[in-house]
């Protein structure tokens, strides 16, 4: 083990719990021993998780949000005593591997729930949502504690939570902990004065405008999470460890707008000042630990980074919370193990808290342990799998059903929380596979392949492996995707799969192989205007092209959005021009990914020209037609063409040929890797 991260493998205490090292798994949505949108149960898909995750090293482990009552019929948790009865046996188990484990729970989400676009008619429609409500009552999980205009619903609000149903969920948070308690859980989390969460909703000033008890004043503010805390002491004894999910600023700008890394704002919501009071305030109320970040819903870059914030995004803000108060503090967001331990060991800071480098690579903490970090398969970031929650003008949460069910599975590793259905099995029959393209489709294919027991070969018509992959990782900001390809890189080596560099494969038939897979990518589309062949290709630029510095951008997808984003950071002038109604119109892709480039484009001043079209493109100029039908022209230095791509397959699929990743459909590296699984597994 490298000595710098030495300060991560000490214990420390949580009450009177020791907590074996310092790496603490932060909950995620989706990954609750009781279930997420199903009615509660044991959940033995989590439970795996959990437990390869505590026989690889992991000192505390909090599973993801498990709601009061069932979203899906409303009953409560408590009631649900078949479960806890599975969850003492678990934890019997559990508790063999030295690691502890706390149950996060939730009183919901309030204005910040992502409400499926199918369920929108449910909240526009009072007749409608009557018929339902015995089953889903969409309403009651968007109550808040005022009315207020919902994060994911544009012209909708929600409505404000009456007393009795407070403390209903005041009471529920105390006989569910008594019973996780008697289930011989650790301790429990409570979820949260956090990212614009229910309970937080309660605590700023912008999201709460009630006039009784729990609202106006500081102390009326807290009241609620307070009375949560003071309620599971009363019921659990005070040596039951209690933590809180705390987010020490909020981070934003108003509803719907966050505030950039750096950026001079007006705070509506949590600033640093009230958080020092906030802070010790809810330590002396009996929480015994804050699990910290920042943000809300309408800055939500900050509780789920993308790759665009900066690692270790939130340590400052969370240091300097932890000098007001005496209880231990986790800091999560794009932690490093080497910050993180000098953290620890400066008292900073009193563990690291890392979710979704769990989904990647379950076993990193052991291979970091094991002094072979470069084994440790990075999490880029990308939100595809884990949080694949897409939101855009017009359309509410545009996630697919089977995602909200399955969230927190991931785009890199399909075996995620799948309940064994991508398991690796050994080939019936070793066969001969040829792949053509090394890109991450066909390096996946082949690292799955070849796990399996055949003998692959990759036929790549460059000097290197990674593909268009390689472009797309080009930016400052891509450092994660350039780990990623170097990870796939060492992979092909240490498998010792045979590769063909600079062969460009144009008859198949000519291959010696029982199976082939055509991982050959796919086709830029070009501008079909006027001028249109003066527009540089995306990869063209991504591959170092100098571009001038005014530049317009045609596409505002998440290719453009990038690009644009890439060349303001260096100093230069884009422009956006996009068809269609908003930025970034796709169902796969995080709003916490897609609203930091609106925000930072909003932030910045960087024009976007939404249902425009570019007419023509000139020398040192462009035509562009707006919404309105008004034509103007813009001087610029050149353009980019991002307007999306065609799959361009060397041959078509047949009884023994198969075609993967961009060659098949193009997407995004979810897309590419659960093909390349499903294409390996049936070789």
């Amino acid at each position: 083990m490298d000595k710098k991260i030495e300060p991560l493998f000490t214990p420390w205490k949580i009450g009177n719990v020791e907590i074996k090292n310092r790496i603490v798994l932060c909950p995620m949505g989706g990954t609750s021993l009781f279930g997420w949108m199903e009615r509660h149960h044991f959940d033995k898909d989590a439970a795996d998780f959990f437990m390869d995750l505590a026989k690889n090293n992991v000192g505390l482990i909090i599973p993801g949000i498990a709601p009061l009552r069932n979203m899906i019929g409303g009953s409560w948790l408590y009631k649900a005593k078949g479960a806890f009865k599975k969850l003492k046996v678990y934890m019997e188990e559990f508790h063999k591997t030295g690691a502890k484990l706390f149950v996060q729970l939730t009183a919901g989400f309030g204005r910040s729930f992502s409400v499926p676009n199918s369920l929108v008619p449910m909240l526009k429609h009072k007749v409608l949502g009557k018929l339902v409500k015995p089953i889903l009552n969409v309403e009651y999980l968007c109550a808040s504690p005022s009315v207020l205009p919902l994060r994911w619903v544009d012209g909708v609000n929600s409505r404000a939570l009456t007393q009795k149903e407070i403390r209903a969920m005041v009471n529920a948070f105390a006989k569910t902990a008594k019973m996780c308690k008697e289930a011989g859980v650790d301790g429990v989390e409570i979820h949260a004065v956090h990212e614009g969460y229910l309970i937080d909703q309660f605590t700023t000033e912008y999201t709460n405008n009630r006039t009784d008890e729990y609202g106006g004043s500081f102390e009326n503010r807290f009241r609620f999470p307070v009375e949560i805390v003071q309620a599971i002491k009363n019921a659990c004894g005070k040596d039951y460890p209690v933590s809180l999910r705390y987010s020490v600023v909020s981070k934003t700008k108003g509803f719907c707008e966050g505030a950039m890394p750096g950026e001079k704002f007006k705070e509506v919501g949590r600033n640093m000042k009230e958080s020092e009071k906030a802070a010790k305030y809810l330590q002396d109320a009996g929480y015994d630990m804050l699990d910290a970040d920042n943000g809300t819903y309408d800055a939500w870059y900050w509780a789920h980074p993308p790759v665009y914030m900066p690692r270790n995004c939130n340590l400052d803000d969370v240091a300097h919370v932890r000098k007001f108060i005496d209880i231990p503090v986790v800091c999560a967001g794009k932690m490093t193990p080497e910050v993180s331990a000098k953290a620890i060991k400066d008292g900073k800071i009193d563990a690291m808290g890392v979710a979704r480098q769990f989904l990647v690579d379950s076993h990193w903490v052991t291979k970091l342990m094991e002094g072979h970090p470069e084994d440790i398969q990075p999490c880029i970031f990308c939100h595809n799998a884990c949080l694949a929650m897409s939101h855009y003008k017009g359309v509410a949460n545009a996630c697919a059903f089977e995602d909200s069910v399955h969230m927190s599975r991931c785009a890199l590793n399909p075996t995620t929380m799948d309940g064994g259905k991508y398991d690796i099995k050994p080939a019936k029959l070793a066969k001969k596979i040829a792949i053509i393209g090394g890109g991450v489709g066909g390096m996946e294919t082949a690292r799955i392949a070849t796990l399996r027991g055949h003998k692959v070969t990759i036929y790549e018509k460059t000097d290197r492996l990674g593909g268009v992959f390689i472009a797309a990782a080009a930016p400052t900001f891509k450092g994660a995707d350039k780990a990623l390809i170097e990870w796939y890189r060492r992979q092909i080596k240490n498998l010792a799969i045979d590769v063909k560099f600079n062969t460009e494969i144009s008859d198949i038939s000519k291959l010696d192989a029982d199976e082939i897979v055509i991982a050959t990518g796919a086709k830029s589309r070009k501008l079909k205007i006027q001028g249109g062949d003066k527009a540089i290709e995306a990869v063209e630029y991504l591959n170092g092209k100098d571009v001038g510095e005014r530049i317009a951008v045609i596409g505002g997808g998440l290719t453009g959005c990038e690009i644009a984003y890439d060349l303001h950071l260096k100093g230069k002038s884009p422009i956006i021009i996009e068809t269609l109604q908003d930025l970034m119109v796709s169902n796969g892709l995080c709003l916490a990914n897609s609203s930091y480039l609106r925000d930072y484009f909003k932030t910045n001043d960087v024009p976007v020209y939404l249902e425009s079209k570019c007419l023509e493109i000139k020398k040192g100029s462009i035509v562009i037609e707006d919404k309105e039908g008004k034509k103007h022209s813009v001087k610029v230095d050149n353009v980019i063409c991002a307007i999306g791509y065609n799959p361009a397959p060397l041959a078509k699929a047949g009884k023994h040929v198969h075609i993967v990743g961009d060659a098949l459909s193009v997407g995004n590296l979810r897309t590419v890797v659960w093909r390349a699984w499903e294409v390996a597994e049936k070789l």
